[in-house]
């Protein structure tokens, strides 16, 4: 079997170090919580079980084949089968992060929008940058049951052209992916934004209208 080549994977271990430092400077994870991954082809680079994200040392993240055994680094992230599952089903996704970020938890515990969308549709860069984003039950960290409930949110948006890039963990907030680091970031970013604009608005806020959102997929492409 073969492995990406060492620069591909050197490469791959300072982009998630620069993404896991950047999400612990601005407040987007604390202490151990959250994990990072980046697809290599048919491997996948992760980071450690309990590895604080704003502290990570590229050697230490944990290499992983196609078929899920570690070939090197620290014992990968508990998460695992729930990040090669993303991989799996959405074969764009190159880069997947999980926060516990403080607004997108905390709206899980104030209440969603809806089940299928936890946040209303309020402004123009939510419905172009995140899209339709569902809530996936509570479940304990790492239960690989998880796996297939996103797996099956994966497929069942594609089946309706409107892709998704971020599910919500009940009690354990966002999971986003995308191509590159910098779109799983941007996807990150403008869904807690929002979180927390809706909080801060007490939940008060209307989505847009039917024809504001209908102008917006026409003109940007937006999936809604």
């Amino acid at each position: 079997m073969t492995l990406p080549s060492e620069q591909a994977v050197d490469a791959a271990r300072a982009e998630i170090v620069r993404v896991g430092t950047s999400l612990f400077a601005r407040g987007y994870v604390h202490a151990s919580a959250g994990n990072i991954s980046a697809r290599l082809d048919d491997a996948h680079l992760i980071t450690p079980t309990d590895a604080a994200l704003g502290f990570l040392a590229p050697e230490h993240l944990a290499l992983v084949d196609a078929d899920g055994t570690q070939v090197a680094g620290d014992r990968a992230s508990k998460t695992l089968t729930l990040h090669r599952r993303i991989y799996e089903a959405d074969p764009a996704a190159r880069f997947v992060i999980h926060t516990h970020s403080t607004h997108l938890v905390a709206l899980t515990l104030a209440g969603v929008w809806t089940q299928d969308d936890v946040l209303p549709p309020i402004t123009p860069y939510y419905v172009m940058k995140v899209g339709h984003v569902p809530l996936v039950p509570y479940h304990r960290p790492g239960d690989p049951r998880v796996a297939d409930l996103v797996a099956g949110h994966i497929a069942r948006r594609a089946a309706d052209s409107t892709p998704v890039r971020a599910v919500l963990l009940d009690r354990l907030g966002p999971v986003v992916w995308g191509p590159d680091a910098a779109s799983a970031l941007a996807v990150l970013e403008e869904l807690e934004e929002t979180a927390r604009l809706w909080l801060l608005t007490d939940r008060r806020p209307e989505p847009l209208p039917v024809p504001a959102l209908d102008e917006l997929k026409a003109t940007f492409g937006a999936s809604w």
